[in-house]
């Protein structure tokens, strides 16, 4: 999960393996798996470092088996 923060500031946590595509024209548009489109602050830049992030998280408390 990602914190990211919609347009008029509300902060929202996202589940980051729904992402299908981040873009910037000029805002930055989250497009999920679903279909579905989120409007954010944050950067792509953002977006990604938070996304690595997340999955670093995710392999340091899952070890591989």
């Amino acid at each position: 999960m990602i914190s990211v923060t919609r347009l008029n500031n509300q902060p929202f946590v996202l589940n980051a393996d729904l992402i299908r595509t981040v873009e910037q024209n000029p805002d930055t548009v989250i497009t999920l798996v679903t279909g579905e489109h989120l409007i954010v602050r944050e950067s792509v830049k953002e977006i990604v470092a938070r996304v690595i992030e997340y999955g670093r998280l995710l392999r340091a408390v899952t070890p591989p088996t």
